[in-house]
């Protein structure tokens, strides 16, 4: 499509080059004692004609001086005019209104001085150039008034074009606003709350120590998944508070740090395996992100959801995707799904931002099971 309408333009220039030339040569082949350099004049000045849109002042130049040639020898009447009508209007339309203006006096004071030292006919010679004068003046006043029209469709485009760029200016301007604005309530809220969890955790680990008893695994569990959600939390701010900085991505937590996470998992009684499939290699940002937190919210459900139960993660790197599935046999049942809370919601936004597919369903044989397919290439 872009090739055929870079070339319909100079096609149409091709054709109506053409039909001029046809158009004269008629009028020179009747005419009594024409001949070849008459024909090839109105030739040249009916082709100079497929310049008319590229070069209007070369356009111009070539076909009022071939068509004076014609004119003086062959008289073939107002059919000598229309290429250089063509090209007045050309001229016109670009702006060379000064050049187009000595070209029509040009052709036409010598056309009706040829004509007027004729033997016959003055009058009617003076009734056509009359009518020539009206013509040419018409094919001004078009030129400039499709000058002007296109003048103006290229000011409202650049118009509309600033509007958009203001407009989405104002909305980038807006969300960093709320972004900025959403970071200071996380900041007064939950690094507050946090912050009082870890101290809390941490002064009963130093306390239990300091007896010489022994630390409950929940209390150091929360002591560490505290660490991680203030290390997790100033992160998210600081992505919040500069969303455009190259490396935000590196920021978040990863499938580097799923030993980490699983071991949370077990000290908080959840009995937690891990099976890597596939060698192992750099994973795109957001799907690395991604499985880590599909996999945190399928331990997190699983420890709230089923308890007593048992969870398996496995990692397969396949080829072009990457398959995240986290199993557990607990008590659910296939004839009565779970609702879907925010957790679940959350996997399947950012699956599907990715482009991959997600299923979360009781199994079968009991349990649950959420199994995401992540594509390796860019989101879409």
């Amino acid at each position: 499509m872009r090739f055929v309408d870079r070339w319909r333009p100079f096609a149409q220039d091709v054709l109506l080059a053409a039909a001029m030339a046809l158009l004269l040569s008629v009028f020179v082949f009747n005419t009594p004692g024409a001949g070849a350099p008459d024909l090839a004049a109105a030739l040249a000045g009916s082709l100079a004609l497929v310049a008319w849109r590229r070069a209007p002042l070369l356009a111009l130049l070539v076909s009022t001086a071939c068509m004076l040639v014609v004119a003086a020898r062959v008289q073939p009447g107002p059919a000598a005019a229309y290429p250089v009508m063509v090209s007045v209007f050309a001229a016109v339309r670009v702006g060379h209104r000064l050049a187009a203006a000595l070209a029509s006096l040009v052709f036409l004071g010598a056309g009706l001085a040829v004509n007027l030292s004729g033997a016959d006919g003055s009058g009617q010679n003076l009734q056509d150039t009359t009518l020539l004068v009206g013509w040419f003046v018409a094919a001004g006043v078009v030129a400039t008034v499709t000058r002007h029209r296109q003048a103006y469709l290229e000011e409202a485009q650049r118009r509309a074009a600033e509007a958009e760029r203001t407009r989405e200016e104002a909305a980038r301007r807006r969300a960093g606003e709320e972004r900025l604005r959403i970071a200071r309530e996380l900041h007064d809220s939950l690094t507050h709350s946090i912050s009082v969890i870890k101290v809390q955790a941490g002064v009963a680990v130093h306390l239990a120590r300091r007896r010489g008893e022994e630390v409950p695994p929940a209390l150091l569990a929360i002591q560490e998944a505290s660490s991680d959600a203030m290390r997790e939390l100033r992160a998210t701010l600081e992505v919040l508070r500069d969303s455009g900085r190259p490396d935000d991505q590196a920021l978040a937590s990863g499938l580097d740090r799923l030993d980490d996470l699983v071991e949370r998992a077990r000290s908080t009684g959840l009995p937690a395996t891990v099976t890597i499939c596939g060698t192992r290699r750099e994973l795109p940002a957001e799907v690395d992100r991604a499985a880590y937190r599909i996999v945190q919210e399928a331990l997190t459900n699983v420890s709230r959801h089923a308890g007593g139960a048992t969870a398996q993660v496995r990692i397969e790197y396949a080829d072009g995707e990457l398959v995240v599935q986290v199993d557990d046999d607990g008590e659910a049942d296939p004839a009565a799904p779970p609702v879907p809370g925010t957790g679940l919601l959350g996997m399947r936004e950012r699956v599907a931002a990715l482009g991959g597919r997600l299923r979360a369903e009781p199994r079968p044989e009991g349990g649950f099971t959420v199994r995401a397919e992540l594509p390796l290439g860019e989101p879409s």
